[in-house]
């Protein structure tokens, strides 16, 4: 088995293309600053708004979208449990955001070649949240607003505050991709394995 390197890296938001670069797949990440929400309707409504020429509700230049739909929040908590969205249900519209100047998105699930194509062309990153795990996740948001589209309810559009947010890199900048490497790696070892035995 090849030995993989993985760094902890601390980023702040908003992401500039040359932090973005830095990152590579596998590398485990801790996120902090303002980030968005946002999931296949609100997805949907910020393609009209491009189409039109009209403006984003949030800024979108080095912009991080979170594909979550949050829990509603208990007294005491600004948010509920707020687990990864499968990505791929974004796929259509995600390379589009990305021209307009995303430059990250967490979720969960592999994501389409185009959307590959247009991280490697504008320098954007997927990164990798973990399934199963909201409760956890939101205890590293600090605040949460709805800034646009409320009517959606857990679909409409915050703006989050995070603080050391536990992410992964799936897919960096390049196209290398976490779920080839990770499987490729693991079939190389059990073969080595195999043939030790």
């Amino acid at each position: 088995m090849k030995e993989t390197l993985t760094k902890i890296k601390t980023i702040t938001t908003p992401l500039d293309r040359d932090t973005a670069r830095t990152l590579r797949c596998g590398d485990e990440v801790l996120l902090t600053g303002e980030i968005y929400t946002a999931r296949d309707a609100a997805h949907m409504r910020l393609m009209e708004l491009s189409k039109n020429g009209e403006r984003f509700p949030l800024p979108m230049e080095g912009a991080i979208i979170y594909y979550v739909g949050p829990t509603p929040e208990k007294p005491g908590t600004v948010i509920g449990s707020a687990g990864p969205t499968t990505s791929y249900r974004m796929d259509s519209t995600a390379p589009s955001l990305i021209a307009k100047g995303l430059m990250g998105m967490i979720g969960k699930g592999k994501r389409s070649a185009e959307v590959v194509e247009a991280m490697k062309a504008h320098g954007a990153v997927y990164l990798g949240a973990i399934g199963g795990a909201g409760a956890l996740i939101a205890r590293c948001i600090e605040s949460s607003e709805v800034i646009a589209y409320e009517d959606l309810s857990a679909e409409a559009v915050r703006k989050l505050f995070v603080r050391d947010m536990p992410l992964t890199v799936i897919i960096d900048s390049l196209g290398n991709n976490l779920y080839d490497h990770g499987r490729e790696d693991y079939l190389s070892f059990n073969k080595q394995q195999s043939e030790q035995r």
